[in-house]
């Protein structure tokens, strides 16, 4: 049986959070110098290219050919870690947890010191709800030497902590990674909800609007939010107007249908 990889990411694109450390050239691990074009191979070139294809279909959902191209590129670069760390990403997306940690296990193995691998390892463990291990796999990313992603891993994090049930941790988390990258609108809008849950309702309106004002980040999650924030700030006025404009930009959504449904609680 296949699920889809986001399994309740709230809102946002997992795939967009997940892939930044997945794609570099010809397998090269953290501490080593940087590959030139002088330094790779024909098989090098050809496995960096096949593991771009993957990463680009498993971003659109096209998991089997992107799992294709990732074997491809491990036939013709064995030891290249950032393929196992996509290859872990593509069968958890293809509900195959087993592979899915033999691939994160072994992308470690061969990079231990990688904080991409770790980061998307302690977000398998979350999806496990091995909460946990999750929180240690990513404190070990945020602790790498040059780490130039901590925005991301922080977030992932944060929504971690959230699921986990501990808000108090998922908002200081969160509100380090906003600090870090206050132009994310994941971040913004999983921030917004953290504060939603815990009543803190004039914060969370003040996030998600940030997001809402802006064409191009506007999304269903981010304006049924914004109703569920009113709706339960007593505005059921600004709610409902929240929710129209939801239901007009958005009519074939979950979320429409939730507005619909009067079920601003759920």
């Amino acid at each position: 049986m296949t699920r889809p990889f986001v399994r309740d990411f709230t809102t946002i694109a997992l795939a967009a959070v997940l892939l930044g450390g997945c794609v570099t050239q010809s397998g090269s691990s953290p501490g080593k110098d940087i590959p030139t074009a002088s330094d790779q191979t024909e098989a090098s070139r050809r496995a960096g290219t096949r593991l771009e294809l993957a990463s680009a279909y498993f971003a659109s959902g096209q998991y089997t050919t992107a799992l294709d191209e990732v074997k491809q590129a491990i036939a013709l670069q064995p030891n290249m870690y950032e393929a196992y760390n996509l290859r872990g990403l593509i069968y958890a997306a293809m509900g195959d947890d087993g592979l899915a940690d033999e691939s994160f296990r072994y992308a470690l193995h061969l990079s231990p010191r990688s904080g991409d691998v770790m980061q998307n390892y302690g977000w398998f463990q979350c999806l496990m709800k091995r909460y946990d291990q999750a929180d240690a796999l990513f404190e070990q990313a945020l602790a790498t030497p040059h780490y130039r992603d901590a925005g991301r891993t922080l977030l992932a994090q944060g929504v971690c902590q959230a699921r986990a049930g501990k808000l108090d941790a998922a908002e200081n988390t969160l509100k380090r990674a906003f600090a870090l990258d206050p132009g994310n609108p994941g971040i913004a809008i999983n921030y917004a909800d953290v504060l939603y849950q815990r009543g803190s309702y004039d914060r969370a309106r003040f996030y998600v609007k940030r997001v809402n004002d802006d064409p191009q980040q506007i999304s269903p999650q981010s304006l049924w939010l914004a109703a569920r924030i009113e709706y339960r700030a007593g505005d059921r006025k600004a709610a409902d107007a929240l929710g129209q404009l939801l239901r007009t930009k958005f009519p074939k959504s979950r979320e429409a249908a939730e507005f619909e449904q009067g079920r601003f609680d759920g």
